[in-house]
């Protein structure tokens, strides 16, 4: 099981910035902290599936954290001179062939340690405690009795609910440290050793379904890494800015704008940081909502004034999809597109180095650019870049999750409706055409519906609560009858889920009078529509997008 949020919205949140959270260590210290002198926090990625929500958490509590593979060695780790290193869950057992190891020269830098599920089982073992497979395993919610609070647990309850996901159990604490807490199924649950510095637990804090585990997260970051807590957007802002500069230098750029928040926020900050040396495209793929295009070119031509070019393609994408169905065939070949309309558009200009792109952290990790991660779908922004791409990419938001981004963008100044505006895939309604072509038919009756979803979602107060909405028009029809007639029409498939940051995300439970409203406004004003369903499957097993 994966947990889930509630129909409910997150605070912003802290920021982190730098371009190479995903990656391998480069051989400096952590870029962002050292140009900013602010604490940090080191993640290290033993392969859990909430890894990189460690990561956020970390930063909500107001420190800056970076995820690195669990191997980039204890001397990388001391090079970036953090305040305090966490360990992450994984999937194997400390006892098997080839599991993530852990290097003892960790404990031996004098920072202090956090182990985390899989974390705490190889600081047990490192440190002679006793971890064996239980009869048992422990997923899912659990009941936890905290003994004695220690440093970890100061501030929680004696019984609390918290979120396990293990099979091996550890079953004595190492010699010299204080068993804390047990559970329903472990013994001990969690355990300390304040003189030495390690700290660990078999829970997970990270997730919403372990009411305490900010509390815990923060009772590390303060009391035991002695962190300030003061990381700020202000910070982040000005930060990139500096990097966007020292990357650019004199060049030139031109980023491909969608008008969501992703590739607005960017290219505002590399606006702030070069000024009329970007030069923003605007392409009309056909692909978008319903008006939505006019609307990014009077954001950024009329209220911030960037140099925009807006460039109406759309007959040139149908031509590129005649007769494709599949969905990663659409998506390479409208980023192909993309990037060639963004060459054409450069080479009218002078000196044109350099493309500005919205990537995100979940965008990396999807994309098969975490450490063992597979790729669950190509590039979502431009579908799968060329290889023969003429530009450097800038990416100033490459290490940030969706909720960061946001807080930027209001920190720059970006109108609510454009910063919370719902995330969007850059190949468009091509993709939520399933199973068949995207025609100007189907692109109108799909546009169409989504308008009328969005609207009737805005009007119930509900959009800021959502992560995504948005239909989906299977390439199927379905019987019906209409007035005294017999009917064959399309599918409307309503999708809306809540999330934090689209790692896990659950299907929202929209009030069935909604629904209701939705469905007979598709029915009655959109004439080839003839059945409306909802999808209710939850991230994972399924994914928030349907291709």
């Amino acid at each position: 099981m994966s947990p889930t949020s509630s129909l409910s919205t997150t605070s912003d949140v802290e920021i982190l910035v730098g371009q190479g959270a995903a990656s391998e260590a480069s051989g400096s210290s952590s870029p962002a902290a050292a140009a900013t002198a602010v604490e940090e926090i080191v993640v290290l990625d033993y392969g859990g599936q909430y890894s990189q929500l460690i990561a956020r958490r970390v930063r909500e509590a107001g420190v800056f954290s970076e995820l690195l593979p669990h191997h980039v060695g204890a001397r990388e780790v001391a090079r970036r001179r953090p305040k305090g290193v966490i360990l992450s869950g994984g999937p194997a057992s400390v006892y098997a062939d080839g599991a993530p190891p852990l290097e003892s020269e960790l404990l031996e830098l004098g920072i202090p340690v956090l182990g985390i599920c899989y974390g705490m089982q190889l600081l047990a073992r490192e440190l002679g405690g006793s971890v064996e497979a239980a009869e048992v395993g422990e997923f899912g919610r659990s009941q936890l009795t905290v003994h004695q609070p220690g440093r970890l647990l100061a501030g929680t309850p004696h019984e609390q609910t918290c979120w396990m996901s293990h099979r091996d159990t550890v079953f004595s604490a190492p010699p010299g440290f204080s068993a804390l807490a047990s559970s329903t199924a472990s013994p001990v649950a969690a355990f300390e050793s304040e003189t030495r510095g390690v700290y660990g637990i078999q829970f997970h804090p990270e997730v919403v379904h372990t009411p305490y585990g900010q509390q815990v997260l923060t009772n590390f970051l303060q009391d035991a890494c002695g962190c300030e807590r003061t990381w700020s957007a202000a910070s982040v802002i000005e930060d990139q800015i500096e990097r966007i500069r020292a990357q650019i230098g004199d060049g030139r750029a031109i980023c491909g704008l969608s008008g969501g928040v992703d590739s607005s926020v960017a290219a505002l900050l590399v606006y702030r940081a070069i000024g009329d040396r970007l030069t923003c495209v605007f392409v009309d793929h056909g692909l978008m909502r319903k008006n939505e295009g006019e609307q990014v070119i009077a954001a950024f031509r009329d209220t911030f004034h960037v140099p925009l070019v807006a460039v109406d393609a759309s007959e040139r994408f149908l031509t590129r999809l005649r007769g494709v169905s599949d969905p990663e065939e659409k998506r390479k070949r409208i980023g192909a597109e993309f990037i060639r309309v963004f060459e054409e558009e450069a080479a009218k200009l002078q000196n044109v180095n350099y493309l500005v792109q919205g990537t995100l952290y979940s965008d990396v990790i999807e994309s098969g650019g975490g450490t063992g991660a597979a790729t669950i779908k190509s590039h979502h922004n431009v579908g799968g870049l060329p290889e023969d791409l003429e530009f450097e990419l800038v990416e100033p938001l490459r290490a940030l999750f969706k909720d960061e981004v946001r807080a930027v963008g209001a920190e720059l100044g970006l109108p609510e409706r454009l910063v919370w505006r719902q995330p969007f895939p850059g190949p468009g309604l091509a993709i939520r055409i399933v199973g068949g072509e995207a025609t100007r038919e189907r692109l109108g009756i799909l546009r169409e519906a989504d308008a009328i979803l969005q609207d009737e979602i805005r009007q119930a107060g509900l959009y800021r609560e959502l992560w995504q909405s948005f239909c989906v028009l299977p390439d199927i029809r379905t019987v019906g009858v209409q007035g005294d007639s017999r009917t064959y029409g399309n599918v409307i498939v309503i999708r809306a889920v809540t999330s934090d940051d689209a790692m896990t995300a659950d299907w929202a439970r929209l009030p069935y009078d909604l629904l209701e409203q939705i469905a007979s406004r598709m029915i009655n004003e959109i004439r080839p529509v003839g059945r409306v369903v909802l999808d209710i499957t939850s991230k994972p097993p399924g994914t928030i997008e349907w291709e």
